[in-house]
């Protein structure tokens, strides 16, 4: 590869590859005949931490919240930031799937299967947060409509925190759709190749009778482009929705309304750093260099700077606007309780992770190297955790009232809730790995197949490509 090349003129796929080679690749781990060690033991690192999880959830259910840190002032702890935390992580996967595959937008196939996948597992950990801070999870119904004996019992339909509950269950259905229609063709292919008589029966019935015809894939498009433009709009209502909570109180430090635009671009932020953080060990553990390249690498940094700046402008004027408004509530709020109040470490270790350190990302070197970008992309992850956590906290523990002021200090059983949803979100990612393709296969043939009339290889010092051939081996053909 010559200097002159830009990571931008390079192909999304290695051209050494034709289309067997890519489903041979992208199928080999799941129809393994034996699973690999180190995926035992890292499904039972996950485990434990679920198990933590679950003995957590146990405890609450029986002795209430009040084994939490949670007091008078400060109602919300750490359930609120990480329902927040986990729905942002959710938001990259429905970028990457919806409005990118409307833009037309190739580089998206290579990491769209991983991101809709680490989406519903992200969505399933923020969604028992709330439950679990309502202490007796068992009377979840009451923020439904539901017949009893005192007639039609209505929550109130004017609080955010009924509208959350809307938000997120119709932005979780439709992320199921949309990730299992795409996931359709691949299965298909599973079974058509896998040599396990149970495996093909259980790949047969995801695939829901596919055969590669010309009406089936007539209707895949249809469905997807019509589930892409339905989640599309939910990437901006739902965490304009979660900003709703804190935005429409009265609270210092929550009543602005530059709430909704900078907490859906720190949703894509925090999701695409999460994105990195899994798809850069899994491109190296699973030689998938060739089909998540230097050029997606880029690309993500790329999305990843912007919203990181839009971030930094959403703090800035959060900032201006309560020393403009002369509000001595809100002024407190910044400039003594964040900026040096007993807080204030966490404050500027946030602006330190969300804003300093990923300005190195203007580096084209620090966007195409894995190393650096993935120690950058856990940054974010803990700087927008610290966000939330400074949001939320600093708010609440100072109220009017000097008298009801006090400290929030999360407690043993708040620290094993979290750790064990993360044990949760790993499980179900490892199970997705080893079941189900990582990358979408059909796609990637698409692009293969474009690329060898399209690029010219020799341009970039790679060898041209074999002549792509028009079936794979074994599969159903038109």
């Amino acid at each position: 590869m010559t200097q002159s090349i830009h990571t931008h003129d390079l192909p999304l796929v290695h051209p050494s590859h034709d289309l067997e080679s890519v489903t041979e690749k992208l199928t080999r781990f799941q129809l393994a005949p034996r699973t690999p060690k180190g995926w035992f033991l890292a499904v039972a690192a996950a485990f434990a931490l679920l198990n933590l999880l679950l003995l957590s959830m146990a405890m609450l259910v029986y002795k209430g919240v009040g084994i939490w840190g949670i007091n008078v002032p400060v109602a919300w702890g750490f359930a609120i930031v990480n329902f927040v935390w986990w729905i942002g992580i959710g938001h990259a996967g429905t970028l990457i799937s919806a409005i990118l595959l409307l833009f037309r937008q190739q580089w998206r196939t290579s990491i769209n299967r991983f991101a809709e996948a680490m989406t519903l597992f992200a969505v399933a950990c923020a969604g028992m947060f709330p439950l679990l801070h309502l202490g007796r999870i068992w009377k979840f119904y009451y923020i439904m409509p539901y017949p009893s004996t005192l007639g039609l019992q209505f929550p109130q339909f004017r609080s955010p925190l009924v509208w959350d509950v809307f938000a997120v269950t119709t932005y979780a259905t439709i992320s199921v759709l949309f990730w299992y229609v795409g996931l359709i063709p691949d299965v298909a292919t599973l079974r058509d190749r896998s040599k396990n008589k149970v495996a093909r029966v259980l790949y047969g019935m995801m695939a829901l009778g596919w055969r590669n015809s010309a009406r089936h894939w007539h209707r895949y498009q249809t469905a997807t482009l019509l589930l892409a433009g339905l989640a599309t709009p939910l990437v901006v209502s739902v965490h304009t929705i979660v900003s709703f909570d804190f935005a429409v109180s009265i609270l210092p430090g929550w009543h602005t309304t530059v709430f909704p635009p900078y907490f859906v671009a720190g949703a894509v932020y925090s999701g695409f750093a999460m994105v990195l953080t899994l798809v850069i060990p899994v491109r190296a553990i699973f030689g998938y260099h060739d089909f998540i390249t230097e050029r997606h690498l880029n690309n993500m940094a790329k999305v990843m700077l912007a919203t990181g700046l839009i971030v930094a402008y959403g703090y800035v004027m959060e900032l201006f606007m309560a020393w403009y408004s002369g509000n001595p509530y809100e002024m407190d709020i910044f400039f003594k309780t964040r900026w040096q109040g007993p807080y204030a470490s966490y404050y500027w270790s946030l602006i330190l992770c969300n804003i300093a350190i990923p300005q190195f990302l203007w580096i084209a070197w620090v966007r195409r190297n894995p190393y650096v970008l993935w120690v950058i992309a856990i940054i974010i992850n803990v700087g927008m955790w610290l966000e939330r956590f400074v949001i939320v906290i600093t708010s609440l523990h100072r109220d009017f009232v000097t008298s009801s002021w006090d400290m929030y200090h999360p407690t043993f059983w708040d620290w094993a809730t979290y750790i064990g949803t993360l044990g949760l979100f790993f499980f179900l990612l490892f199970l997705f790995m080893r079941l189900l393709p990582m990358i979408s296969i059909f796609e990637i043939r698409e692009l293969v197949q474009h690329q060898s009339h399209d690029f010219d290889h020799t341009e970039v010092g790679y060898p041209r490509t074999p002549p792509v051939t028009q079936a794979v081996k074994g599969e159903q053909t038109p």
